[in-house]
């Protein structure tokens, strides 16, 4: 196990957006940050930022907010982006107000559009995001699809044979599984994240999407408890379902 990086308290919690090293200072010379139960009298203290240091310490009286190299799940509901470039409120706006000021910032593995729901990743790890999005990974990402139009019966066969052109483009998509729920409803899973690829799938094939709503990464499915705009940090053991190789290194604050 790699021995875990120090940082001085007062900017630890800077990162972390609980206000700036001079505002930090004073909820230390407040009484206000604890760890392991005692109390923290010196703002430049240095502090091992390990992966369970939100369970040792406190500020003033709750549990510190995750440390740098972590990922979480949201249940991305309708109505929210995940970019500038699209009207309407942003996705980081259902997470702590806070943590829209830490540093490293917090990004989205890559995106859900404004009409799409569900399963959401979202990490300030940098090199975890690359690798989890990255073409090599070859990822599954499962829809959940509703359609205006009941399927004509060819669609799984036409999306597995890896010959299915978009519009617009000259290369064709990877094979991609199809799974009929109902005649107008259907599972569809992809390894590619092309710009509203599952939309644009079925208009391939005279279809209109109606809803889409991701509901598992790779092994890691939406849990049913998770109200939608809720979070929930990911485990070493719920990572390992997203990225089965990623092992006890994907996570930096060990």
């Amino acid at each position: 196990m790699s021995k875990a990086q120090t940082l001085r308290l007062d900017r630890l919690l800077a990162n972390l957006g609980y206000g700036s090293r001079r505002e930090v200072q004073q909820l230390v010379r407040a009484g206000l940050v604890t760890l392991d139960g005692g109390t923290i009298e010196d703002s430049d203290q240095r502090i091992a930022v390990t992966r369970d240091l939100s369970e040792r310490m406190r500020v003033q009286g709750r549990p510190l907010d995750p440390p740098p190299g972590f990922i979480l799940m949201l249940h991305k509901p309708l109505g929210v982006t995940c970019s500038h470039k699209e009207a309407g409120p942003l996705v980081y706006s259902l997470l702590p107000d806070r943590w829209r000021r830490r540093d490293p910032a917090l990004s989205t593995v890559g995106r859900l559009d404004k009409e799409t729901s569900g399963l959401l990743l979202m990490t300030d790890d940098g090199n975890l995001l690359h690798r989890i999005i990255s073409p090599r990974a070859s990822i599954p990402k499962r829809y959940n699809v509703t359609l205006d139009r009941p399927l004509r019966g060819d669609e799984a066969e036409t999306f597995a044979a890896g010959t299915l052109l978009l519009e617009g483009e000259d290369k064709p998509l990877l094979p991609a599984q199809m799974e009929v729920l109902s005649p107008t409803s259907a599972h569809v899973t992809v390894t590619e994240g092309r710009y509203h690829q599952v939309r644009r799938m079925f208009a391939a094939v005279g279809n209109h999407v109606t809803a889409l709503h991701r509901d598992r990464i790779g092994a890691l499915d939406l849990p049913e408890d998770l109200e939608s705009g809720k979070f929930r940090i990911l485990s070493e053991a719920d990572l390992a379902l997203v990225l089965p190789k990623a092992g006890s290194g994907a996570l930096k604050t060990s």
